[in-house]
């Protein structure tokens, strides 16, 4: 499938998600982002799947998660990690922090890429870290960092109900408001974020975290590339609309 074609269907993905208004464009007021957003969605389940069943029972882009377990930690479980837990809230605050400053004074849209691109290269140092025997916190630490990331720019991005991680108030919001657009994307995001750990659940349960973590590492690359290219195809249509308006 050629680039032209993909994002065609990834236009007519977040059509679905966004019903385009009169002056939108065709693939509504978010461009291709809304479909990108699913698959980190679907990245998140596969990554917490990784971290709660193959390290020490620990979310690493579940941050509510991690809160309730510490106070479980430091109540006498001795089934969950306090270091692994603060260790995962600290990393994944670094990661955000940092996405923050890198994204000070620029457009979320434009960074959107290189920052997804960058949480690629972090879960790929997770992979090698499983791969070579690293300890379990070294990874902990990498993939909270990378989610801090993620959840930084989406944040930052704002589109309506696709958060990538929590999905309490998406289900809240799906069970008290009226069926509509709002509902259909809160529910894609939900399957897409129980997809995610359903995979990453057999994929370490039956083979182990490395491919679970290959499938996270893939995914980001092609979610990054096509920010990317996104964001690129967007700043060459502004620049044509200056020209044509001169």
């Amino acid at each position: 499938m050629t680039s032209t074609a993909r994002s065609g269907v990834l236009r007519r993905l977040a059509a679905r998600l966004f019903p385009p208004g009169p002056r939108d464009g065709e693939g509504g007021p978010h461009g291709v982002l809304p479909p990108l957003l699913i698959v980190l969605t679907f990245v998140s389940g596969l990554v917490d799947a990784v971290s709660y069943l193959g390290l020490d029972h620990v979310f690493v882009a579940n941050m509510t998660g991690n809160v309730v377990f510490l106070g479980f930690a430091l109540a006498g479980d001795r089934e969950l990690s306090g270091a692994a837990s603060v260790l995962a809230l600290a990393a994944f605050l670094a990661g955000a922090m940092a996405a923050g400053r890198l994204r000070r004074g620029r457009e979320a849209a434009l960074m959107f890429g290189p920052l997804v691109a960058t949480q690629a290269v972090l879960v790929g140092g997770a992979l090698a870290a499983t791969a070579g025997g690293g300890g379990q916190l070294a990874v902990v630490g990498l993939l909270a960092l990378g989610m801090g990331l993620q959840n930084a720019v989406v944040h930052r991005l704002a589109v309506p109900d696709l958060t990538t991680t929590v999905v309490t108030r998406t289900l809240t919001g799906l069970a008290a408001d009226p069926w509509g657009p709002a509902a259909v994307r809160r529910l894609v995001s939900v399957v897409a974020l129980l997809c995610g750990a359903l995979a990453g659940g057999l994929l370490t349960l039956r083979h182990g975290s490395r491919w679970a973590l290959l499938a996270a590492v893939v995914l980001l690359v092609w979610v990054a590339v096509t920010g990317v290219r996104s964001a690129g195809e967007r700043r060459g249509a502004a620049e044509g609309g200056d020209g044509d308006g001169r």
